[in-house]
C-alpha cells in the first residue's frame, strides 16, 4: 500500500479505538502539499483531483489474525480508468478541463493523458491477511444497525474531491460507526456531472465482533441527470440545485446497475 507520510508538524485529527480485538483507526490530515501531489501524479500516471487527501485513511484490523481492511485515496484512484476507453464522459468543457489538467502535469514524465477525468472508482478497500469470498447470501443485517446501540466511535474521512472545472463534483469519502457488538463502514463515491449523469457507488463493510463475520457489499447506482431532475419537479425551483448536490437525497432515486456481496469469517 502506497502511503504519503504527512509532515510530523501536522496534527492528525483522526481517531483510534479498540473493541473486542478489533482496532479501528482513522487518519485525517490537511490537503496534500505540492510535493505530495507531484509524487502521487507520478505514481498514479494521472493528475489527481483538485482536493486530494493522500494521507487520510480508514482501517479496521483484527489484532489476533492481522486481517485488515483499509481505505485510502491512492488505492481508490489507482483503479480509475487511465486509458479513457471505458466510457469516458463527454461534456462541452471536457477539452478545456483536459488541457488544464495536462498543464498541471506537464513536468511529470510518463503521465497517461487520456483518462476518466470523472475519477469514477469501483474500489472496495484493500484486504490484507485474508480474503473476501463472493457470496449472494452475504446480506448486511440492517435491522441490527437500526438498534439504538451506543456509538463508541464515529468519523467521516474525506479522501478526494474535484469540481470538474465547474461542471459538477466528484467526491470520495468514508464514514465509520462503531458500536459495542458491531461496526459499519460506508465508502461513497458521488459523481454529479451537470446535464449528463449522476452516479453513486457505495461500499459497505459490516463486522460482527461476536461471530467474526465480515461482510462487504458494493452497490453502483446511476441515472441521467435530466431523469433525476424530473423527479424533483414538485419541489420549489430554488430548492432543486441543493437537492441535486446532496447524495443522501439522490441515492434512492437512482436505479441499481450493479451489486456484489462478499464475506469471510475472521478468528
Amino acid at each position: 500500500m502506497t502511503s504519503f507520510v504527512a509532515a510530523t508538524t501536522v496534527r492528525n485529527a483522526g481517531k483510534s479505538y479498540t473493541q473486542s480485538n478489533w482496532k479501528i483507526e482513522t487518519a485525517k490530515y490537511p490537503i496534500c502539499n505540492s510535493s505530495e501531489i507531484e509524487n502521487m501524479t507520478s505514481l498514479l500516471g494521472i493528475a489527481p483531483p483538485e482536493m486530494i487527501f493522500g494521507n487520510n485513511l480508514v482501517s479496521v484490523t483484527h489484532l489476533p489474525s492481522g486481517f485488515a481492511l483499509t481505505f485510502t485515496a491512492f488505492d481508490a484512484l489507482d483503479v480509475v480508468d487511465k486509458t479513457g476507453e471505458a466510457g469516458m464522459l463527454k461534456v462541452a468543457y471536457s477539452e478545456e478541463w483536459q488541457r488544464m489538467r495536462e498543464k498541471l502535469s506537464e513536468d511529470i514524465r510518463d503521465v497517461v493523458k487520456p483518462f476518466d477525468w470523472s475519477y469514477s472508482t469501483a474500489w472496495k478497500g484493500r484486504v490484507q491477511n485474508g480474503e473476501m469470498v463472493e457470496s449472494e447470501d452475504a446480506l448486511i443485517p440492517f435491522e441490527k444497525l437500526k438498534r439504538p446501540d451506543p456509538i463508541l466511535l464515529f468519523d467521516d474521512v474525506m479522501l478526494y474531491e474535484d469540481e470538474l472545472a465547474d461542471n459538477g463534483i466528484a467526491m470520495l469519502n468514508v464514514k465509520i460507526r462503531v458500536m459495542p457488538e458491531r461496526l459499519l463502514v460506508l465508502q461513497r463515491f458521488f459523481l454529479r456531472l451537470d446535464d449528463v449523469v449522476i452516479r453513486i457507488r457505495d461500499t459497505r463493510v459490516y463486522v460482527d465482533f461476536t461471530t467474526g463475520e465480515v461482510m462487504r457489499e458494493f452497490v453502483s447506482r446511476e441515472a441521467k441527470y435530466a431523469d433525476v431532475k424530473k423527479k424533483f419537479a414538485m419541489y420549489p425551483q430554488d430548492d432543486i440545485p441543493s437537492l441535486l448536490r446532496d447524495p443522501n437525497q439522490l441515492v434512492d432515486m437512482l436505479p441499481i446497475i450493479e451489486t456484489t456481496r462478499e464475506k469471510t469469517i475472521v478468528k
